[in-house]
């Protein structure tokens, strides 16, 4: 089965190839295309969506319908911060509402700061995820991952984003601290790629007729 990801983000691309490990993964870089969408909605749900509809849109006009396109949002969810950054976890901290996205370490800082002396770190993150199929069907998971904020960065150099910082109390250790397999097996995106693709096999074998 072909996945088309709708990502340019190396990381995320690498671990969608990883926890998709059974299919044909494929970026928009791939297929010669430049995927920068604006993230507008209001929602995990909403900036998937948007995300998967304008690779497929992108992709009928260069290459003929695809199969399967592949799009996720995620972020971290903080519940001392009322939920925040949540969508917007890309592009927290940054100092022009969002044109500049600070660099990982700088919006982890700027996290820690926000929490400083909280004694509350309850935190998880979020993946929403959405499959279009053939013939106007999608199907979609949403997952999360609890844990808690660190009170510093871990030194790892494993995960990406916000990992050094999300600290997994049953583990003692971060995100970052985690083997790739074991990082995809417990988090938020490892658990909706599952649900997701049990849902696309499901869909694929009773077809548009089976009302997927």
């Amino acid at each position: 089965m072909q996945l088309l990801i709708a990502t340019m983000n190396r990381h995320k691309a690498r671990e969608f190839a990883s926890i998709f490990a059974d299919h044909d993964v494929r970026t928009p870089n791939e297929l010669g295309i430049t995927f920068d969408v604006e993230e507008t909605g209001d929602s995990f749900l909403s900036n998937a969506m948007l995300k998967a509809t304008r690779l497929r849109e992108q992709i009928d006009d260069r290459t003929g319908p695809a199969s399967i396109v592949v799009a996720d949002d995620s972020g971290l969810c903080v519940d001392a911060l009322s939920g925040a950054p949540g969508i917007y976890s890309a592009r927290f901290g940054s100092p022009d509402g969002g044109k500049t996205e600070l660099d990982a370490p700088t919006r982890n800082e700027i996290l820690l700061r926000a929490l400083d002396r909280i004694d509350n770190r309850r935190a998880r993150f979020v993946c929403c995820m959405v499959a279009l199929l053939p013939n106007d069907r999608f199907t979609v998971a949403q997952e999360s991952w609890e844990g808690e904020i660190a009170r510093g960065p871990s030194a790892a150099t494993g995960g990406f984003g916000y990992d050094p910082v999300f600290h997994l109390p049953e583990l003692g250790c971060t995100a970052a601290d985690l083997p790739a397999a074991e990082k995809n097996r417990l988090s938020h995106r490892g658990r909706a790629s599952r649900v997701l693709a049990a849902a696309i096999r499901a869909a694929l074998r009773e077809g548009p007729e089976g009302g997927a």
